[in-house]
């Protein structure tokens, strides 16, 4: 994995592709929407869900721990899908959790799907973390100096081989910067939507994943949605951290 530096009001900070970011100077690993649990939660209600969510969520937080060896973990709320999933946690799901957050500090950033998490796994709980002039928190303001999640960005962008892509991404105006949702079994909105854009009055740039490496994409090449009633997307894909893939620069 390739990560993608980023200056953030003079900040040092890396992009890692699968959608996390890395703060070098306090050995700080942020992640953000994990919603551990969504599969469980969706079966509950009587919806079909992979079986696979949790298990990949944690083999891509374990993956991420082992690459940077970060001495604090913030997780920018949304951890769990709902506070249910959280307290519900057991078995070998639980243990791998609890070995995670225990292997150095931890903090849960509450968000709006768990507005409480369980200290049985480990780690501390805060609203939102001020450090060094950077505000960790889950939902966006637009505020200068603030690191959040919660709207799970993506971008879609036509390549010149006339394939048109759909990708996770960060977003950045090198004064605020919005994190995708790292869980495995998470949707996205573009970020063209004036929720996100709004959040960047003089514009910005989206940080693309990879297999290995991110694309950054000016937001003035990006794709807005479009409407599925109205139009087919026979070229259209999706993808997942980990999922080979092509330079829209090709």
């Amino acid at each position: 994995m390739r990560p993608e530096p980023l200056r953030l009001l003079g900040r040092e900070l890396l992009l890692d592709p699968v959608g996390a970011m890395v703060w070098p100077e306090r050995a700080m690993l942020v992640v953000a929407d994990l919603h551990l649990g969504k599969a469980e939660a969706l079966a509950r209600r009587g919806h079909f869900a992979p079986p696979y969510e949790l298990a990949a969520t944690l083999a891509r937080l374990e993956a991420l721990v082992a690459r940077h060896r970060p001495r604090l973990v913030v997780s920018l709320g949304d951890g769990f899908h709902d506070c249910r999933a959280a307290r519900g946690l057991e078995g070998e799901g639980f243990d791998r959790l609890a070995a995670l957050v225990r292997r150095q500090d931890w903090l849960w950033i509450t968000g709006n799907h768990d507005p409480a998490v369980p200290l049985a796994l480990g780690g501390a709980v805060l609203d939102r973390l001020v450090l060094d002039g950077l505000t960790f928190v889950h939902q966006p303001s637009g505020a200068a100096g603030e690191i959040a999640g919660h709207l799970h960005p993506v971008a879609r962008i036509a390549t010149r081989a006339g394939r048109v892509l759909r990708r996770r991404c960060f977003a950045s105006d090198g004064v605020r910067l919005l994190l995708p949702a790292a869980g495995a079994l998470t949707g996205g909105l573009n970020v063209l939507d004036p929720a996100i854009a709004g959040l960047f009055p003089d514009g910005f740039t989206a940080f693309l994943s990879g297999a290995d490496r991110l694309f950054p994409v000016p937001a003035s090449r990006l794709l807005p949605e479009l409407d599925p009633r109205r139009h087919r997307l026979p070229l259209e894909r999706s993808s997942a951290p980990g999922e080979p893939y092509q330079d829209p620069q090709r």
